[in-house]
């Protein structure tokens, strides 16, 4: 069966070609995908700072939503018809992490979408075990969010939010802005720490503290909005070294600091810190099948306002001006292509 697919060509190109998608193997399931967002690893993907690792052959993404369109041998529980997600995380089954019940941090881990092929096409096959099943009043693009969301659960449930717990969120990008969200459902108190205006009005717009580091310091700020404690959870997602530094200074005594962020060199942490404050420095990565479970039930309640956190909907064509707006104007909260009409 020929179908549309948006392949990563390297030099900042996706081409929209016509590709042959073969029926789905024996344990993996065929999806007609109806939605996919734009992540900030595609981001990097698109700017070539992944290139080594994804080459220039590749159809990418996997913030998704679709229609489950065949199953193969052996999927016995999945049928067509029925509205999915896919938990883009393939792991070996056979190493320490996975023998230890980590999966989602195999050693051998295979990111659907990065790894090998994704979501920006119009017919997909993945492994049955990836698949979430949606409920049936969740609207198909609102759905494409719940990967995202998910990573945010997986890093409030690892940073062991308290209720009215004083949170510090550095970095108001879309997985921040989740983040806080997450928290504030949590019970906690939350700040968010970003640069941008148009993110800062956005966070204001739903309800957030907001501080911006280029006008106030944020470290003193969250001490005398606490009564000279600091943050007893902060969530470092900017991925910067001043969002490094801001990470040990506001923290509270015993704080626990998330690193969320991917950081494209090492940077150098205030470790005396650890020392004085008795600090714990957590690492965040990617999502287990209840953090699925948890941002379902979150969109759900409404914690996270879809249609305003959506900035717009491109379709599959229009992918290559869909990622040269985000590059060049970067205030989008989340920017999602249309990958198929008919679903």
């Amino acid at each position: 069966m020929t179908t549309q697919a948006a392949v990563y060509r390297g030099n900042k190109t996706f081409t929209l070609e016509a590709v042959t998608t073969p029926p789905p193997a024996a344990g993996e399931v065929q999806i007609d995908v109806a939605y996919c967002g734009i992540c900030g690893t595609d981001l990097h993907i698109y700017l070539g700072h992944m290139d080594a690792r994804v080459g220039f052959e590749r159809t990418i993404g996997h913030e998704m939503s679709g229609v489950i369109a065949a199953v193969g041998d052996g999927v016995n529980d999945l049928k067509a018809g029925q509205r999915i997600v896919v938990r883009p995380l393939d792991h070996c089954g056979d190493c320490p992490a996975c023998n230890a019940g980590h999966e989602h941090i195999c050693h051998n881990l295979t990111f659907i979408g990065i790894d090998n092929s994704g979501a920006f096409q119009q017919k997909w096959n993945v492994p049955a075990h990836t698949i979430h099943m949606l409920p049936d009043d969740l609207d198909l693009s609102h759905a494409a969010l719940i990967e995202p969301l998910a990573v945010a659960c997986h890093d409030v449930a690892r940073g062991k939010v308290q209720p009215s717990e004083d949170v510090l969120v550095i970095g108001g990008g879309p997985i921040g802005m989740l983040v806080a969200m997450v928290a504030r459902e949590a019970g906690a108190n939350v700040t968010i720490s970003e640069i941008n205006e148009n993110r800062l009005n956005y966070a204001r717009s739903v309800g957030f503290e907001t501080m911006n580091p280029k006008e106030v310091d944020v470290a003193k700020a969250m001490n005398d909005a606490t009564g000279g404690k600091g943050a007893d959870v902060v969530f470092e997602v900017s991925g910067t070294q001043p969002g490094v530094d801001l990470m040990t200074a506001a923290a509270a005594t015993r704080g626990r600091i998330v690193m969320v962020a991917i950081h494209a060199s090492k940077p150098t942490i205030d470790m005396f810190q650890f020392f004085w404050r008795e600090l714990d420095l957590i690492g965040a990565r990617v999502y287990r099948p209840n953090d699925y479970d948890a941002a379902m039930a979150l969109l759900a309640k409404g914690v996270v306002d879809c249609d305003s956190f959506i900035t717009d909907i491109q379709s599959l064509e229009n992918i290559q001006s869909a990622f040269e707006t985000l590059t060049q104007n970067p205030n989008a909260m989340k920017s999602m292509i249309r990958i198929s009409e008919d679903v």
